[in-house]
């Protein structure tokens, strides 16, 4: 009865750490690939902040043109409330506007919805996770 028993503990460890792991909440943290696929985010603490977290463009397939967008901060998120980043803003480099934003991840996916004035009527920027950058073209900012 003492051999299972120790199997018995060691199986219910494992799968209470297994079933931990599953049930974590996807971060928002790392590299993300925009919809259109003409652009990676990285999503990390702020420089000056680091219970904030910001997103910065790394690779742009423009880069090295006179529209390339390398190295342009495009959110400020101030606050993490459970699966959701609050309290912080989105830029959009092509238009040049700043609207209020909310930041949520979802295993590969990653929702960045913008907004004026109330959260419900904004547009949904919807990134994928990638682990690395493309090779060309390169960012230099």
């Amino acid at each position: 009865m003492k051999r299972y028993g120790a199997v018995g503990t060691a199986v219910a460890g494992w799968l209470l750490a297994s079933a931990t792991a599953c049930a974590a909440p996807a971060t928002a943290q790392g590299l993300w690939l925009t919809a259109a696929k003409d652009a990676v985010v990285e999503f990390a603490p702020c420089a000056d902040a680091a219970s904030a977290l910001c997103g910065r463009i790394v690779w742009d397939k423009d880069a090295g043109t006179a529209t390339d967008t390398c190295g342009v901060q495009i959110a400020r998120l101030g606050r993490e409330d459970g699966d959701t980043w609050r309290d912080g803003w989105a830029f959009d480099p092509r238009s040049g506007k700043r609207y209020k934003a909310t930041l949520r991840a979802s295993g590969k996916s990653l929702d960045l919805r913008a907004f004026v004035g109330v959260e419900v009527l904004g547009e949904t920027e919807r990134f994928t996770r990638v682990q690395a950058l493309p090779s060309t073209p390169v960012c230099t900012k």
